[in-house]
């Protein structure tokens, strides 16, 4: 959505969600506001506002796009590239939620040249070898719910958060089922649990510019927000999402869509 040829932006879910995670995020992004430019100085004749071109995929394993045999880390980031030559997206931005932060950041350093920068929504560092008896637990095949309604009262969240805004949680509830034989289960791949990504091994090879936004009541800490910081090459902001859980685009849209909104503006368009 969004004007043809205006600067783009991919939106990455996290793990075990989907596109519509950003369905009430997305045309916030895409409506008209100023550019940096015209941030940066007096204005003597009307503004001119522009918009984002947005889209948003599902990653393989997740939503409504096909299951695969293995999952890589690498695979998911070929894949948020070719969405974005797909939709004639000239170097976007780059913008990912939790797993899907690790999977922008490793699209920004294997294809530096197809990514214009990134944005981190409280993606933890990752350092933590799997346990496997949980990955184990997680990776048992979906039950099977008789009734949609039925399905839709067992949705939760990873992690789970205290506070969720009902008509979002309904919308992104709805979207993360698929119906089958017997009834509705969870669409996404449960095999895809254990795929490994580190961003501190990520974060040095980071050339792009980037913005981290963290959750006040999510993963990221204060302490490991500077560690990241730290451990980048070139200036990695740290924006914190007053009163936010992990998925702040349940609970403070608002909040997320402005901090975002802000980003965009004052990340000038790729230079051509």
């Amino acid at each position: 959505m969004g004007p043809p040829g205006a600067p783009g932006v991919v939106l990455v879910h996290g793990g075990a969600a989907h596109s519509g995670w950003w369905d009430h995020i997305a045309p916030q992004l895409a409506a008209p506001q100023l550019a940096a430019s015209q941030l940066a100085a007096p204005q003597l004749a009307a503004p001119r506002l522009t918009g984002h071109r947005v889209v948003a995929l599902d990653l393989s394993g997740h939503g409504d796009s096909e299951h695969r045999t293995d999952y890589d880390p690498l695979l998911w980031a070929r894949e948020v590239v070719a969405v974005g030559a797909a939709a004639g997206l000239d170097r976007p931005v780059v913008i990912g939620h939790s797993m899907g932060g690790w999977v922008a950041v490793t699209a920004a350093v294997e294809h530096p040249a197809d990514v214009g920068g990134v944005v981190v929504i409280d993606s933890p560092l990752n350092d933590a070898p799997p346990d496997e008896a949980r990955l184990r637990e997680r990776r048992r095949p979906h039950p099977v719910h008789p009734t949609l309604e039925a399905a839709m009262a067992r949705f939760r969240t990873l992690p789970p958060q205290e506070v969720y805004l009902p008509f979002v949680r309904d919308h992104v509830a709805r979207g993360s089922l698929r119906a089958v034989d017997g009834g509705w289960t969870w669409a996404f791949d449960p095999d895809f649990f254990g795929t490994r990504l580190r961003l501190r091994d990520l974060l040095p090879r980071l050339h792009r510019p980037a913005t981290l936004l963290r959750c006040a009541h999510g993963l990221v800490t204060a302490a490991m927000a500077t560690e990241m910081a730290g451990l980048s090459p070139g200036p990695l902001p740290v924006v914190e999402l007053p009163d936010a859980g992990h998925h702040p685009m349940l609970d403070q849209p608002l909040a997320l869509v402005a901090a975002l909104r802000t980003q965009l503006a004052l990340r000038p368009p790729p230079a051509r």
